[in-house]
């Protein structure tokens, strides 16, 4: 009898992927389906990111990369890290990695041993859980509220630490919520972390430059924890080069270090001509960013008016990213056609197969109250899908 390990048994499968796939699967058939499932921007690279890689190739940086990075790539970080965020990580602090996901795998693999605990405020992204379960770590989840706008507090976390906590995990601008922490908020927390020096913060901003508030506000700010704090972050949603995959940390040298011998024997260095676009990226400045954020402002307020229509939907204004999380236990235990809704999953696969729109269950998220929705889509495909969404849960008593 075959099996696979124990350390595969325990991984559960992405939920967001798994909906990709199965509104894919309807779309072969021929179903009209609206993805509001999927976090990829809708946007194309910019062409001088795509011309950068078009002179890499026929400048043949087609060979193996350093482990660590382009040194050039690794400067264009450290500067964009001074320029933008006001933070000071040299080129030797910085670790160019195949996206994001794989840079907080470094971390917590490097960092975290068997039987420590990860703090994660819930809703979470969906693999930070079970990043920390590689690791045969523990995590522990900090449920927050949608009336605090899902955002965790000074007092929940002090709460939460024992002896055995090691690393505190968030995201902001946050996926699922599109929660924003204030600098004030992120001071109070910094604060709580500054009285414990044996526990670290993974600070996950790869939805930086999508912030409707302003100035975007890191954690690594403060000099009370500094040498505290990894920084995660990334070139795929600021700039529409989810494919490219390239992410990157800015960490303290000894970190730095540890996560550059874990990726030498798990990967190696990141693609050539995904490096050369990345540095172009960085280095070009951020006009297409703002151009896209303002897009999707536009698309979030619509989004918040479309929603509000609808009787029984729970939710809130986010700061930043491109999703919504609504609450939509109004909707548990109602019925139409045989069909009884349950849970978020039911709901979900409700308006999959009926209203024809893909979401995401909350439970994925950590929260099994609510369902995600990306509005990473046109603007025509959101008001055609919460148009089909409002007519299914109408349909619900």
């Amino acid at each position: 009898m075959y099996k696979v390990s124990d350390r595969l048994n325990k991984l559960s499968i992405s939920e967001t992927l798994a909906m990709t796939d199965k509104s894919r699967q309807l779309q072969a058939k021929g179903i009209d389906i609206i993805n509001l499932s999927i976090g990829e921007p809708d946007f194309n690279t910019p062409e001088v990111v795509k011309k950068a890689a078009q002179k890499a190739i026929d400048d043949n940086f087609t060979h193996y990369t350093p482990v660590q990075g382009f040194s050039d790539l690794r400067q264009a970080i450290s500067d964009k890290f001074k320029n933008e965020n006001n933070l000071d990580y040299a080129p030797d602090q910085i670790i160019v990695s195949t996206g994001a996901k794989q840079s907080l795998a470094n971390v917590i693999l490097s960092l975290v041993n068997k039987d420590e605990e990860v703090l994660i405020p819930a809703p979470f992204w969906v693999s930070y859980s079970e990043l920390v379960k590689l690791a045969e770590a523990k995590s522990v989840i900090i449920k927050t509220k949608i009336e605090n706008k899902f955002k965790v507090t000074p007092e929940q976390i002090e709460q939460a630490i024992t002896p055995k906590t090691k690393l505190f995990l968030f995201n902001s601008p946050s996926n699922p919520t599109g929660s924003l922490y204030s600098k004030e908020e992120l001071k109070a927390i910094a604060d709580v972390f500054a009285k414990h020096k044996e526990i670290f913060i993974l600070s996950d901003e790869i939805y930086e430059h999508i912030n409707f508030q302003g100035k975007h506000e890191s954690i690594a700010q403060f000099e009370n924890i500094k040498d505290q704090v990894v920084v995660v972050n990334g070139v795929s949603k600021a700039y529409a080069m989810t494919g490219w995959r390239i992410g990157y940390i800015g960490a303290p040298k000894w970190i730095a270090q540890a996560c550059n011998k874990l990726q030498g024997q798990m990967t190696s260095g990141a693609s050539s001509i995904s490096q050369k676009a990345a540095c172009a990226a960085l280095n070009t400045g951020l006009d297409t960013v703002y151009e896209m954020r303002e897009v999707f402002k536009k698309r979030r307020d619509l989004v918040y008016k479309l929603l509000s229509e609808i009787k029984g939907i729970k939710t809130f204004i986010p700061d930043g990213a491109f999703y919504f999380f609504p609450d939509v236990t109004y909707f548990f235990g109602k019925s139409v056609d045989n069909i009884t809704i349950n849970n978020a999953g039911d709901l979900c696969m409700y308006l999959l197969n009926n209203a024809h729109v893909a979401t995401v269950t909350g439970s994925a998220f950590g929260d099994p109250n609510c369902i995600r929705l990306s509005y990473a889509t046109s603007e025509d495909n959101i008001i055609e899908a919460l148009k089909r969404i409002k007519t299914a849960l109408d349909k619900l008593n």
